[in-house]
């Protein structure tokens, strides 16, 4: 922060050309906080930007060429100390051939990544004008984006320099992840017969062993048994939404960094609104009210008594009574105080956590995307179509809670967390008593 406060447009070049160049410096970090110095006035944002896309490009060309002229020479002598031989360099030079492109691009946005991308880059000899059109688009849009975002959120930088580091972070993991799948996938076709001679002989020695407990793991994966596949993605369900709802809720009631999150976030979003972004969210949110809501529980309850759907209307009624009563009693356990100025469109105040419009609407559209894709539409494209439909509403009626400024980024996730729960509950037990055999049904 010293250096960039003191030398300015020079601290920014030198860090982010050193970084590209394939020294791991936190040339992401300077560059935010050069942003967020423009937005105190101290600095230029076009600057600043123009200063970082010409040291993260000038630096990656410069890494490009070394790795070019020297990187081959350097593996041929110690490559045995590094692991590193002809034959892996061969194996970089494929990938880059594939996908040089895209990892020249996208290496700009990713650490260690963004270190290393040019100089594997020249010492997989991938052509030159290639590389240089995607490092100077991937330059200018990362030095766009994080310039910009420093910029906007300048006066909470610790904590945004925090969160761009996670994400980071988390791509980095991604991306390893990725890797090792693709060498983990290289490696099962190279010795897939002995894998699956190996995996054959351990699952019928396990079988002879544990004759029940065998015949109980193939059921819970079996599409077709009672209590199978689908409450075991049920259960799946339940225990991610689970663990996202109870972190974000440790977070709300110890006042940890998310919290703080929430409020730049609502305050950054309602001095960029507008009275008519206000009149459209106003209508998009209604859709996901507790009055919508009450109707749309009604309608398709009245359709599936006529049509007497016994079982149906039984998971109908406990989904939408259930995400109300779930609603209630969280906000009155957490019972977490509204944004500020968040009475201008509430008609009557109640406690934030969770939104009960990410909760309610998630459940009562799921739950009518579920009865009528299982019931009435018979094409995979059809269910598709409609799931897609249904996840873009409830997003955008969580979108308006935030936009209008009546709910926390928090609250929303919450509610979707809880909804997902809840949901995926209904659903798992409605298909377990479906697909319960008749002996049993017979006995109830």
């Amino acid at each position: 922060m010293r250096l960039v406060e003191s030398y300015g447009y020079e601290v920014v070049f030198l860090f982010v050309a050193i970084e590209s160049l394939g020294v791991p410096l936190p040339g992401e970090t300077v560059l935010v906080t050069a942003g967020a110095m423009a937005a105190l006035g101290h600095l230029s944002i076009w600057w600043v930007i123009a200063t970082a896309a010409l040291g993260g490009i000038s630096g990656d060309a410069a890494g490009y060429w070394i790795g070019r002229l020297g990187g081959v020479a350097l593996i041929k002598r110690y490559g045995r100390v590094l692991h590193f031989d002809e034959a892996k360099l061969e194996r970089v030079r494929g990938f880059f051939s594939r996908h040089g492109a895209k990892t020249v691009f996208l290496g700009r946005f990713i650490a260690l990544l963004r270190t290393w991308a040019a100089l594997l880059a020249g010492a997989a000899e991938m052509p030159y004008g290639v590389f240089t059109l995607y490092n100077v688009m991937g330059g200018i849009t990362w030095a766009t984006l994080f310039g910009a975002l420093g910029y906007i959120f300048g006066r909470s930088l610790p904590l945004l320099e925090r969160y761009i580091g996670q994400a980071s972070l988390a791509l980095v993991l991604l991306v390893a992840l990725i890797v090792a799948l693709m060498l983990a996938w290289g490696w099962f076709n190279a010795n897939r017969s002995v894998v699956t001679e190996g995996a054959s002989r351990y699952w019928n020695a396990f079988r002879t062993r544990h004759p029940g407990l065998s015949r109980f793991v193939v059921a819970r994966f079996a599409s077709e048994e009672y209590l199978g596949l689908h409450l075991t993605i049920g259960f799946l369900l339940s225990l991610v939404a689970l663990w996202i709802f109870a972190g974000v809720t440790e977070d709300v009631i110890h006042h940890d960094p998310l919290t703080k999150f929430d409020l730049t976030l609502s305050t950054w979003i309602r001095a960029h609104s507008t009275p008519l972004g206000d009149r459209i969210f106003v209508v998009v949110s209604a859709l996901g009210s507790p009055a919508a809501m009450a109707a749309v529980g009604g309608a398709g309850a009245l359709v599936l008594l006529v049509r007497r759907k016994w079982l149906i209307l039984t998971a109908w009624i406990a989904a939408f009574a259930g995400a109300g009563l779930l609603t209630l009693v969280l906000k009155n356990i957490i019972q977490r105080p509204r944004p500020v100025d968040a009475s201008q469109f509430l008609y009557g105040m109640t406690f934030s956590f969770p939104s009960g419009h990410a909760l309610g609407s998630l459940v009562g559209y799921g739950m009518l995307a579920y009865v009528v894709g299982s019931t009435w539409v018979k094409s995979v494209r059809g269910r598709v179509r409609l799931g897609i439909g249904t996840a873009m509403l409830v997003l955008a009626i969580g979108i308006s809670r935030l936009y209008l400024g009546v709910h926390y980024f928090s609250d929303v996730v919450a509610g979707y967390a809880v909804g997902i729960l809840w949901l995926s509950a209904c659903i798992s037990g409605l298909q377990a008593v479906q697909r319960r055999p008749l002996s049993t049904s017979s006995s109830l």
